[in-house]
């Protein structure tokens, strides 16, 4: 999933829109008009090597072509013959560009009589299909991957129309305004994008219902592009301005409406691993009226971390630090609050109570031990750091400073683990004899070689898959669980080229004799975080599984006798999130979620596996915890 933009949304020819986008921090673009004064299909072979050359002398590339293929309404002979030669031009392109995704329609843009009719009514369907065939086929011979528009359309024929073709590659190009207001969606925002986006291959985000004050509602797009993340969406998030605003210029909206999507941008790690949104409409804190004030640092999925805070009751968000001043401003901007370079700053402002620190992760001991010097409360992205030493001197720093030190594991605040956690300790299961995790998701290179290149180091990201994407899930079967006796664990690396591993596997040994196996790959072939658990015992057994194959989670219990869909008592957790739970420690005294105690515990795991596969050959080591 990378930002895109319609280059012709600017309202310039292409010699001069790239080079503004190219400066906004957008480096992959959608062609449709405005190219050399043509529109993309018409360009000569040597028009599109010049096209070719613009982008590669800019670093940039083509996100999709974004033609208006077949954008008329069951035409006859004539219509029918010039598609055709505008899907030959669409190729040449696709060729020249090295861009498969094209946005397409299918011959059906009807009158009001024939709204939706399309989605239900099998005689349409039938003329859809004679008209649109041998484009399909054509487009199926080419190897491209046709995005259609829910554009004079409904989503649900867009849909039936991915049907009655069957080709698994082709989508929809999903733009989210054009059917926003719907009752399915009035029903539930949450469950409409989850059914919706598994079809997306892109997104368009219009001005409309993103910029303020041009339509009566607003579109959350953070939620639509979390959740358009977790479902795998690998393809362009397409600003598509349509400027209705005649007193301001397509750049000066275009560039608004990409601020506005790069803030809603979201974090790198979609699935359960981050905490499930909470609606805090109704939260009310004691101490709201002196709320508890953040400043936070490092602004990858910090800058999540810098919304949540926002949104949070009895949190305040001081400011935010980035080394990187585009990602600075991007949050600081979002946030509505002041953005530096330089964390000092924050360091010195009294206002300041607790710094949260979401840098790489072989820099966590470093600013939170300048954090704690300068008197301030901590909380640290997992894992907590790359080595057992380092989490060890920050316990101690904050120890000496009478200070509170905290490690973000989201997971801790969601209902499924606490309940789990619950029924694990009622005895429910029984003995607990087994277990075993997976967690499969892809990253690219480009993931890796990014800011940088910590990721993957062993220095920097204190490992690999098991380190970074895993270290959630660890303390997600520690929290329910407990903390393993010993681990032995093989590494490789198999997909990527990277110092440390993109796969990992490890047996827990409890020393009550029960065994949980612990997998992890950043090499599946499909962009999704797909985990699963289960859990044996001598009377019972879990079952949970999310994203991947699976369309939307499942979470079994087998509890006297019979599956059951849910435990037998929902338990929610006291706090929102770990900055709920952190302003409720420091203004009434309620226990850490996690404390850098506990934070070390769990790394204490990660630490063994580490020292199994590096130092005893994949043998059991005991862990230190």
């Amino acid at each position: 999933m990378q930002l895109s933009i319609f280059t012709d949304e600017l309202a310039l020819d292409v010699t001069k829109a790239l080079p503004i986008i190219k400066g906004w921090g957008v480096d992959m673009v959608d062609f449709r008009g405005r190219i050399f004064g043509k529109p993309i299909e018409r360009l000569t072979d040597e028009e599109l090597t010049k096209l070719r050359k613009l982008l590669d002398d800019l670093g940039m590339s083509t996100g999709c072509i974004a033609s208006s293929l077949a954008k008329v309404h069951l035409p006859g002979a004539e219509r029918l013959a010039a598609e055709q030669e505008k899907l030959e031009g669409i190729i040449r392109a696709a060729d020249a560009l090295d861009c498969r995704l094209v946005r397409s329609f299918f011959y059906w843009q009807p009158k009001a009589d024939l709204a939706g009719a399309l989605a239900i009514r099998p005689d349409e369907q039938q003329k859809v299909m004679d008209a649109f065939a041998p484009l399909a086929a054509r487009a199926n011979e080419a190897k491209l991957v046709l995005a259609f528009e829910n554009c004079g359309v409904t989503h649900d024929e867009v849909i039936a129309m991915l049907s009655m073709f069957d080709i698994p590659e082709w989508g929809m190009s999903w733009d989210v305004a054009n059917t926003w207001n719907c009752a399915e969606r009035e029903q539930g925002v949450e469950a409409y994008c989850k059914r919706l986006a598994p079809y997306a291959r892109q997104i368009h985000v219009k001005a409309r219902g993103a910029v303020p004050g041009i339509v009566p509602f607003r579109i959350p797009y953070d939620t639509v592009l979390q959740i358009a993340a977790n479902a795998g969406l690998q393809g362009p998030v397409s600003v598509e301005t349509h400027n209705a605003d005649p007193s301001a210029s397509n750049v000066d909206v275009s560039e608004q409406l990409v601020k506005i999507v790069q803030a809603a941008w979201p974090s790198a790690a979609p699935g359960s691993n981050v905490a499930k949104d909470k609606s805090t409409a109704d939260v009310t804190r004691p101490w709201q009226d002196d709320p508890v004030r953040f400043a936070v640092i490092g602004l990858g999925m910090g800058h999540n971390r810098a919304k949540m805070i926002c949104d949070t009751p009895g949190a305040e968000l001081i400011g935010v630090c980035d080394l990187e001043e585009a990602r600075a401003k991007r949050t600081g901007e979002a946030c509505d609050v002041p953005w530096t370079t330089n964390m000092q700053e924050w360091l010195n402002d009294d206002r300041v109570e607790v710094v949260y620190v979401m840098t790489e992760t072989g820099r966590h001991g470093e600013v939170t031990l300048a954090a704690l010097e300068a008197g301030k409360h901590v909380i640290s992205t997992k894992p907590m750091e790359a080595s057992l030493a380092a989490c060890d001197a920050m316990i101690q720093k904050a120890e000496e400073k009478g200070l509170l030190l905290a490690v973000d594991f989201s997971r801790r605040f969601n209902t499924d683990l606490v309940t789990l956690r619950e029924v694990v300790s009622s005895g429910a299961f029984g003995k607990l004899l087994s277990g075993s995790f997976e967690l499969k998701i892809l990253r690219t290179m480009d993931y890796f070689n990014g800011n940088g290149g910590w990721r993957g180091t062993r220095r920097w990201d204190g490992g690999g898959v098991l380190s970074n994407q895993s270290i959630h899930h660890i303390d997600e079967l520690a929290y329910a669980v407990g903390i393993p006796a010993k681990v032995r664990c093989a590494l490789w690396t198999q997909n990527h080229e990277i110092e440390a591993e993109d796969l990992g596997t490890a047996a827990w040994l409890y020393s009550d004799g029960a065994v949980i196996t612990f997998t992890g790959t950043t090499s599946y072939p499909h962009a999704t975080w797909f985990d699963r658990v289960e859990l044996v015992g001598t009377e019972g057994a879990y079952f949970r599984a999310e994203n991947g194959p699976f369309e939307k989670p499942m979470e079994r219990f087998f509890l006297n006798g019979a599956w059951r869909d849910g435990a037998p008592e929902t338990v929610e957790p006291e706090w929102l999130n770990s900055a709920d739970n952190f302003a409720a420690a420091l203004r009434t005294g309620a226990a850490l979620t996690c404390s850098g105690g506990e934070g070390r515990r769990t790394q204490s795991i990660l630490d063994a596996m580490y020292r199994s596969a590096y130092e005893a050959d994949g043998q059991w080591v005991d862990v230190l915890s």
